[in-house]
């Protein structure tokens, strides 16, 4: 490297653990860290959940000071990249050379028609936490609030303001929330979570925009009618924060998201990286190109990238696609990426709590397990992923526990 050192464009978990992994592989030169969020680095998961319901504060979900990185910091934006001077510009008139460039921008909410509204909330940034908060404390156990989106984050805040006593219902335009990933069967065994713990769930529904102004007062569905609302949380999914790339040669797939090798590597000189929400890498064992929108898979791509910046050899990435979400008290864990073709095996436990365990499986082999409330049962499934056994023996297993 020529002295520029390494610039890592956002400081949320896949950047911040950039900068450390640097440290920790022995990389001695200059590392920049550039984000416009004012309180970053920071986890994320908390702000659907212990943040957000007071149990937390906002130092408890710190991923710790730049400084101690060794790393500097920019409180700006990137808004241009010149890849052929290894040059970017922030939007305060910033421009960093760079020898390696790592995009870990993150993604940004979808909105509704409508939006910005007063009791109008997206959620992935501590201001937007401490924003939606403030909203609940004012509604108090007498408030209504609806969800638009029923994936993991807006499940989240649903159980987390159910906690509170407020009134939530969830809108959800899948047949059941998650059903594209989970399907549908698994999804509306899921469901019942909401059902069991008082929300109301209306799945099938689509939302044509926002009622009430200068404040929100409700959210009219497809059908004409209106939900009243006090506040209102959307969560109907992200896009990748890279506006700012056009024109730089960086490709893009058609939903924003960063192509890159197995190595994460965006270019062919191999001098700007992805990682984290914004990339979308090639997975050679599946043949084709993932963006994986997950904590797990932030920080391994984070691990790999940071290795082929400080080592002589490059490392690749694979996709183990771990995600787990807490809801009403429950754990929920996904290991593996079902496919729609996949069979499915429900084993349930004994108990008075709703526990059980689902096999997907591809004939005889098993390719994905999702595991609710069960500890034993996940361990089993990592090590039965990791061995490659056959879902009957896993499923067996699960029976005997």
């Amino acid at each position: 490297m020529t002295g520029r050192g390494v610039v890592i464009v956002g400081a949320s978990v896949g950047g911040s653990r950039v900068a450390a992994a640097l440290r920790e592989a022995g990389h001695p030169g200059p590392v920049t860290l550039v984000d416009p969020d004012p309180d970053a680095p920071y986890d994320r998961p908390p702000l659907s959940k212990q943040i957000l319901a007071g149990d937390w504060d906002a130092e408890r979900a710190s991923l710790g000071d730049p400084a101690q990185w060794g790393a500097t910091r920019h409180v700006a934006a990137a808004a241009g990249l010149d890849t052929a001077e290894r040059v970017l510009r922030l939007d305060d008139g910033t421009r960093l050379g760079y020898d390696r460039l790592v995009l870990a921008c993150g993604a940004a909410p979808r909105p509704l028609p409508g939006m910005p509204r007063g009791g109008v909330h997206v959620l992935r940034t501590l201001a937007d936490c401490h924003g939606l908060r403030a909203d609940l404390d004012r509604i108090g156990d007498d408030g209504r609030l609806v969800v638009v989106g029923g994936g993991f984050v807006g499940a989240e805040v649903a159980s987390t303001a159910r906690a509170r006593g407020i009134d939530v219902t969830v809108v959800e335009a899948l047949p059941a929330p998650l059903s594209g990933l989970l399907g549908e069967e698994v999804a509306a065994e899921l469901a019942l979570l909401h059902r069991d713990n008082g929300v109301r769930l209306l799945c099938g529904t689509s939302v044509a925009g926002l009622v009430g102004g200068p404040a929100v007062t409700g959210v009219r569905l497809g059908d004409g009618s209106t939900l009243p609302a006090d506040a209102v949380v959307v969560g109907i999914g992200v896009r990748p924060n890279t506006g700012w790339l056009a024109g730089s040669g960086i490709a893009l797939d058609t939903d924003g998201g960063v192509l890159c090798d197995e190595y994460g590597a965006a270019d062919a000189d191999r001098t700007v990286y992805a990682v984290g929400d914004v990339a979308r890498c090639h997975d050679p064992l599946l043949g084709r190109h993932l963006r994986v929108e997950h904590w797990t898979n932030a920080v391994e791509q984070a691990e790999a990238v940071a290795r082929t910046l400080a080592g002589p050899e490059p490392v690749a990435h694979r996709h183990e696609f771990f995600v787990w979400s807490d809801q009403y008290g429950v754990k929920i864990t996904l290991l593996g990426r079902p496919d729609p073709g996949d069979e499915t095996d429900v084993v349930r436990a004994d108990g008075p709590r709703r526990r059980f365990a689902v096999a997907y499986r591809r004939g005889a082999r098993l390719t994905a397990v999702l595991t609710v409330n069960w500890p034993k049962a996940l361990v089993v499934a990592r090590r039965s992923l990791a061995g490659q056994r056959d879902a009957d023996e896993v499923v067996g297993t699960w029976k005997n526990l």
